[in-house]
């Protein structure tokens, strides 16, 4: 079954002119949803775009589509024409925090992902294969992250050290992708927490503050464990709660703290 590619049309793009050589892959470190992902991508002041993006929302047979194939979308700056891109909806630190067993966890990310790219490969004939850099660089056809770009594609680090490419040349080949579970959770009952709320102006440095860190990076979020309740804890807070529907506040009280271990990881 082909993959249904929801057409939702970024106003960022140049007309025409991809070679289509290359398959790219990004992580949008933020937009952990297609459809907030989508409002960005819409905004007049982004001058950014994709070609499609992936999420763990729909099911590992969907892609959102922003920019059509043949048209250059605005993602990796000298390199837009020459790949067709396709991101994944991470939250922040996604390239720099998760490991390939937290990557394998995204199962229908990578298997939505996976089965576009072979459906694009095979449509432009696009050989399924990892790409070095100098490759990725020169005139190579096959896949690459973001990252393989260097320079001239802005110097981005994502997808990150831990990922897991081989998977996605497996499944964009036919193979199945990880076995479909449950939306995970962050892990069962929350632990009491020793005082009624803390954020950077109160109760900074309490051992709270290190037990939420390291759930949060369980998560996978890209944060800190020090016990230091700092401007970047505030911000990874502050996103989390705007992700969840939660008060935007920067606080960790008994709301946030119990979403932190009940609600699904997406």
């Amino acid at each position: 079954m082909a993959v249904t590619r929801a057409w939702w049309p970024s106003q960022h793009y140049s007309g025409g002119g991809n070679s289509r050589r290359v398959i790219a892959f990004h992580t949008t470190e933020g937009s952990t949803t297609a459809e907030s992902l989508r409002n960005w991508l819409t905004n007049p002041s982004s001058k950014v775009s994709y070609h499609f993006a992936v999420d763990m929302s729909h099911g590992d047979n969907w892609a959102a589509n922003f920019v059509r194939d043949g048209d250059r979308a605005w993602a990796q700056a000298n390199y837009n024409g020459a790949a067709i891109s396709i991101a994944f909806c991470t939250p922040g630190g996604a390239a720099s925090g998760w490991s390939r067993s937290t990557w394998l966890s995204k199962g229908a990310m990578l298997t939505a992902a996976g089965r576009l790219a072979g459906e694009l490969s095979r449509q432009f004939n696009i050989p399924r294969t990892q790409l070095s850099s100098s490759s990725a660089q020169g005139s190579g056809r096959g896949f690459c992250e973001h990252k393989n770009f260097g320079a001239g594609g802005g110097n981005h680090t994502d997808c990150g050290n831990g990922f897991p490419m081989d998977r996605i040349i497996e499944i964009a080949g036919g193979a199945s992708g990880p076995a479909p579970s449950p939306p995970q959770t962050g892990g069962g009952a929350a632990p009491k927490m020793s005082v009624d709320y803390f954020g950077r102006s109160r109760n900074s440095t309490v051992p709270d503050v290190r037990t939420w860190q390291q759930k949060m990076r369980d998560r996978g979020w890209s944060i800190s464990v020090d016990q230091q309740f700092g401007p970047a804890s505030e911000d990874v807070c502050k996103k989390f709660q705007r992700e969840k529907g939660l008060s935007v506040d920067g606080l960790v009280g008994p709301q946030t703290w119990n979403t932190t271990w009940n609600a699904p990881v997406t």
